[in-house]
Formats: structure tokens, sequence, C-alpha cells
């Protein structure tokens, strides 16, 4: 029998699992669907986590055996109604396994910051930003979901490339070469045509942000519409660091990590949510993109396992 461990990062568009040796060595990786509960239900959410994981014993080349650690990080992680779910779910499908339960910010706090401390910005499907001082002390802004907040997420991205194509049909918007670019991702010819697809019930909050890159896109190109669009996603999410620094009382240089592939997608958005906080007086260094934030995961699950 030989130790092993588990990270889990789990999010609105799709959850990783890592399996590795205690040192962090890693054996196998493996994904499955979204796994936050509040978007999807407790079953599908659980149901991606059994899949991610063992998709993760298959990549290694071995049999599904118990885990000594399993380390998630979820989003939509906040409250204790949240945390029983998963806690009882981890102790059903791993009952010998210590576990450490945290939302999607604190392994990519983990992974793209020294020590674990500093400000974490994640800009995928949905947006939150969320920081953590050297003595634990935390605090977030944003995460509110797609109803009431996810300002500067990829969704939000979305949408609004979908309404400048709806602006500028109608002449209400300045033209935007996101018409073009929307129209051929879903084969229509015109942009009333569009309602049809945007309406149907298969897609979702990821689908829609789906289309944030080709904001990305249109902006690198110098359209001024998807500009914008960037730059109104970088300033909602320098506001959440400056929230976030406000409340713990950060002070100089903030060590931050950017995770989600909305923000890690775009050296543009990147940019902007630089230059927006230091207009707001926050100054973001060093700065990490984390392109796979389920390793901040295994990091946890490693440090759980040697307590």
């Amino acid at each position: 029998m030989r130790s092993l461990i588990i990270g889990v990062d789990g999010g609105g568009s799709k959850t990783t699992a890592i399996l590795a040796r205690v040192d962090g060595t890693i054996l196998g990786r493996g994904q499955a669907g979204p796994s936050n509960y509040h978007a999807i239900g407790v079953g599908e959410a659980l149901e991606a986590l059994d899949r991610a994981i063992a998709c993760a014993f298959d990549n290694a080349g071995l049999a599904a055996e118990p885990i000594d650690a399993l380390a998630l990080g979820l989003a939509g992680m906040g409250r204790p109604a949240d945390r029983a779910i998963f806690e009882a779910w981890a102790k059903r499908s791993h009952p010998q396994a210590r576990l450490k339960l945290v939302n999607d910010a604190e392994i990519l706090l983990a992974a793209g910051t020294p020590d674990g401390r500093g400000i974490a910005i994640i800009a995928g499907t949905g947006s939150l930003i969320f920081g953590q001082t050297s003595d634990g002390r935390t605090a977030r802004a944003g995460g509110w979901g797609y109803r009431m907040g996810d300002e500067g997420s990829g969704y939000a991205a979305g949408l609004a490339a979908l309404q400048a194509v709806a602006r500028a049909w109608d002449g209400r918007g300045g033209q935007t070469n996101l018409t073009e670019r929307l129209l051929d991702h879903f084969g229509v010819a015109v942009a009333p045509d569009l309602i049809a697809e945007v309406y149907r019930d298969t897609i979702g909050r990821p689908e829609i942000a789906a289309l944030a890159r080709y904001v990305d896109l249109a902006a690198e190109d110098g359209d001024a519409v998807a500009g914008a669009i960037l730059q109104s996603s970088a300033e909602e999410l320098a506001l959440g660091a400056k929230a976030v620094m406000t409340q713990l009382g950060l002070k100089g240089d903030i060590p931050a990590a950017l995770g989600g592939g909305y923000v890690t997608g775009s050296r543009l958005l990147q940019q902007f949510v630089q230059e927006s906080a230091v207009q707001q007086g926050v100054h973001l260094r060093p700065v990490t993109p984390v392109m796979e934030p389920a390793l901040g995961a295994v990091k946890l699950a490693s440090a759980l396992y040697n307590l």
C-alpha cells in the first residue's frame, strides 16, 4: 500500500483532479465537468468529483485505492451548509483520507503566491477576489454568482459581447468585429439569427463564458468595443482587489495570483487589471498567472498529510 494524495480544483466549467505521492510527485491527472453545485446541483457536482478522481487513477495506470489526504478547492464553497455536503461525500468515498476543504481561490493562492499569502483574482466562468494575510486572516469580494454579481468574469464578458452585437445591429452602439466572430461561432448569417442559438436550452453559463475569447481576440486586433469590454472587466477585478486590500489592511506591494481561463488566457486583460489596480492605489507585485490551480490543492494535501 503506497501513500497517495489528491488535489482537486472544481469550478464552474470543469473539475481537475491530480493524483500524487505525498512528496508532490504527480502520478496522474483527470478531468470532468463542472462541480459548482450552486449552478448544476449536488448530484452532478459529486458525480464530477468522482469522475475526475477516477480518471486521475486511470491516467496514472493505477487501480483505484485508498488515499491518505484529499484537498478540495471548490467554487461556491463558503457557508457551513456547503461544507457539510462535501464533507459527507468525502467521508463516504474516501473515509481514510484527511480532508482539506477550501474555496477555489485558496488553492490558487497556494499555487501562485509566496507561502499562500496575498490576493487571488479569479476570472473564469465566474469571478471572485480572495485575500489571505500571513497571520491567516481572510477576506473576499465578489463571488455572488451570475444573478447577483460575477462582474469581470468570462460569463459577463461573453454576455457583453452578445449585447454589443445586438446594439451594433440596431444602431444603438458602435460597429464591432465581434459581430463577424460570433456569427461564425454559431454558424448563422445575421445577428437576429443569434436569438434562436443563444436561447436554446443547451446554452448555459459555460457556453456564454466561452465567448469571452472572442472579446480578447477582437481587442488584440484593435476593436474598440471589445477593448472597452476588457477594460470594464479589468476595472471590476481591480475594484474587488482594492476592497479585499482594504478589508485586510494590506499595504505596499501585494503578491497576486490570477486564475480562471478568461484572465489567464488574455495578455491584454492581465495588463489592464494591473493598470486599473494602480489607478485605485493597489500595487500587485509579483503577479503570477496560474494555469493549473489544482497544483495548489496538491500542495495543501501534502501539507495535510505531513501534519
